[in-house]
């Protein structure tokens, strides 16, 4: 029988919840969990603390980002961040993957359905680069709570079609209202005719499983990777 291994939740919200939910089926046991009450200053990431953890899984919030990747990285214990928000700090976290010696794996959207969305909109990019006559949007709704607005996945996004050498410009736009999980949307329009790519998540339970699935697979891993990099491999 496999052996179990020790998880570690850094942010106990709904997503960390989530996560301590499925956590089972992936061959984990969470052993710590922090949040605002035990780590509102990063007083939690102790060696005792992470003594035996085999991988941990931040989904804090925006601002604690990178102190927590460094206080757990410089204990040894691998990561995967799930929180949005914080990409400028993005070179200094891995700066840290790298001198600590670590393996991180990160992603603004864990559903798998998500990854897959992202190729799909790079490549309608790449093959209307060369049309001028169309122009494109790109919008998304979530929930009231949201801390970030464009979301890192709408980000994201636009990051893979300007990879896709995408030039021409994007009506980029928000919503935030409700409970609503998340959709994505981008969109070609001309005179002639409209393309709209749309994802749309049900519940967060994709993004629960997308980030137990990367922490299972950075056991025993260094670098810093692309949830994208891995899932299709």
């Amino acid at each position: 029988m496999p052996e179990t291994r020790r998880l570690a939740i850094v942010g106990y919200g709904k997503m960390g919840r989530m996560i301590e939910q499925f956590a089972p089926e992936y061959g984990f046991s969470v052993a710590l969990k922090l949040d605002e009450f035990n780590n509102a200053n990063f007083e939690g990431v102790t060696a005792e603390n992470f003594r035996g953890i085999d991988a941990a899984i931040d989904f804090s919030i925006p601002s604690a980002v990178r102190k927590n990747v460094e206080g757990i990285a410089a204990l040894g214990v691998n990561i995967v961040v799930g929180t949005t928000g914080w990409l400028e700090h993005l070179d200094a976290v891995r700066k840290t993957v790298e001198n600590g010696g670590i393996g991180l794996v990160w992603s603004p959207n864990y559903s798998v359905g998500v990854n897959a969305f992202f190729r799909v909109v790079r490549e309608a990019a790449r093959l209307l680069e060369s049309q001028p006559s169309y122009g494109a949007w790109a919008w998304e709704i979530h929930h009231s709570t949201k801390k970030d607005a464009p979301s890192g996945t709408l980000l994201k996004l636009l990051e893979e079609m300007k990879r896709a050498g995408y030039t021409h410009t994007i009506d980029v736009s928000s919503s935030r209202a409700g409970g609503h999980p998340g959709t994505h949307e981008i969109g070609f329009d001309s005179s002639a005719d409209t393309i709209t790519l749309r994802h749309t998540a049900r519940s967060r339970e994709g993004f629960a499983r997308g980030a137990l699935q990367a922490a299972k697979w950075v056991v025993g891993k260094k670098g810093f990777y692309e949830f994208g990099e891995i899932v299709f491999s």
